[in-house]
């Protein structure tokens, strides 16, 4: 590894950020002989498995088939069974 007083870094920084992004080998930096700081290539961001949100962990898992937006009841049989469960609350739970 290159070591390189922070004086020099400080003037070479953007020279040397490129030589360690094209060459990869990282430099470590040092004030008065001690080591200050290191200066590594950045890895590209893969796409981690899970997901950093909840929001789309699910995407990709789930497949549409047919129509999701019409309903598979008719407006009478919709009908039927409001009034059937509305019956069923207003006469109060059976003994």
């Amino acid at each position: 590894m290159r070591t390189m007083p922070a004086g020099e870094f400080k003037a070479k920084c953007l020279a040397v950020m490129a030589e360690v992004n094209s060459t990869g080998q990282p430099v470590l930096v040092t004030k008065r002989g001690k080591p200050l700081a290191r200066v590594v290539p950045s890895e590209e961001q893969k796409p981690k498995e899970s997901p950093e949100s909840i929001f789309g962990c699910l995407r990709h898992m789930g497949v549409i088939t047919g129509d999701i937006v019409s309903s598979e009841f008719t407006d009478k049989e919709w009908d039927r069974m409001f009034d059937e469960k509305w019956d069923r609350l207003e006469k109060g739970p059976t003994e």
